[in-house]
């Protein structure tokens, strides 16, 4: 079977997709499986050993772009399925244009009429918590009609190629230390800052790393360039590498860390496809929907009355589920 997997448009989101893919590639070591998605993440996709081929996808954030999804589809031949993961409606029309035969998708905007298969969400209880993970989404949809209404499923681990060689040369590029334990701290959070541990704790962190003979390196987007020099500014085995490399470097240099520490972000699925053992900060989200897809994960959270909240802000204005996560607790988890 030649497949078509409409990918998602956050980092995190498309490294949980992996796990359809590897799964795919189980119940059919024949599978062929492209993945339609936004540029950026053509070179996650290509560390991704089950994915045949990334295809840039012909949309930006917002834009419908009817046109150029139509002269794309007709370009699509020989697939016999599509599996869309996001939920709107402009992405099951490239398949729809394309004619594949198979079309399976969430239902919802409207575009049920686009799909031969359209699934409704089935959340369902795990142990004493009502649950609809991510990545059980996207399992779900490779999964038989009969499959999916059991809505529980083994998880392969995402798993992404490490280049050695680049990953030498970034270190000798960014003029790190090649042979001094390196420990990641990943400041960011798009989702807002409800997500975000507080850049004083962060810098702290970064202090005592350091002083128990670690570098450490903070790594993050362009956005993040700020927040990483707070943290990094004045110590000496702190660098600051916000913007400073591009995702596939990144993959690269996790794999080289003892230890990631991140919040629930894009990045923090990253470190665990490439094989680094994280420490996960959780907020107001919760990793009953979204957690590190890894044994070697530590969940380091507050637990308070109103969260976990899903909130971009805190409604309250105090964040306490994160500011009562002391630099010690995580210290400890990075042993």
């Amino acid at each position: 079977m030649k497949y078509l997997v409409v990918g998602p448009s956050w980092v995190g989101d498309m490294v949980m997709a992996q796990a359809l893919f590897k799964s795919l590639k189980q119940q059919d070591p024949e599978a062929d499986i492209d993945v339609l998605a936004p540029g950026w993440s053509l070179p996650i996709i290509d560390r991704m050993p089950e994915v045949s081929k990334g295809i840039a996808a012909p949309w930006k954030s917002g834009e419908l772009a009817l046109k150029a999804q139509w002269q794309l589809a007709r370009s699509l031949k020989g697939y016999g399925k599509a599996i869309i993961l996001p939920r709107s409606f402009k992405s099951a029309l490239i398949p729809f244009f394309a004619g594949i035969p198979e079309r399976v998708g969430f239902s919802g905007e409207g575009r049920s009429i686009l799909l031969t298969d359209a699934r409704r969400r089935h959340p369902t209880r795990d142990g004493a918590v009502i649950t609809d993970k991510t990545v059980w989404r996207y399992l779900g949809l490779g999964a038989t009609k009969a499959d999916y209404e059991k809505y529980h499923f083994d998880v392969p681990e995402p798993s992404l190629t490490i280049n050695e060689v680049n990953a030498r040369s970034v270190v000798a590029k960014l003029e790190l230390e090649p042979d001094r334990p390196a420990i990641a701290i990943c400041p960011g959070a798009e989702f807002g800052p409800a997500k975000q541990w507080p850049l004083e704790s962060h810098r702290a962190l970064a202090e005592q790393l350091v002083q128990q003979g670690n570098q450490v390196w903070v790594i993050g987007g362009p956005k993040d360039a700020e927040a990483g020099d707070q943290i990094s500014k004045g110590q000496a085995g702190v660098f600051n590498l916000c913007g400073k490399t591009r995702l596939e470097d990144t993959v690269d240099l996790f794999s080289l860390c003892r230890k990631v520490v991140s919040h629930d972000s894009g990045l923090m699925h990253v470190a665990a496809a490439a094989g680094a053992e994280v420490v996960a900060i959780y907020g107001s989200t919760s990793p009953d929907f979204t957690p590190p897809l890894t044994e070697n994960a530590i969940i380091v959270r507050h637990p308070v009355e109103c969260s976990p909240c899903f909130e971009r802000t805190c409604r309250f204005g105090h964040y306490h589920c994160l500011t009562g996560i002391s630099v010690q607790r995580v210290l400890e988890a990075c042993q």
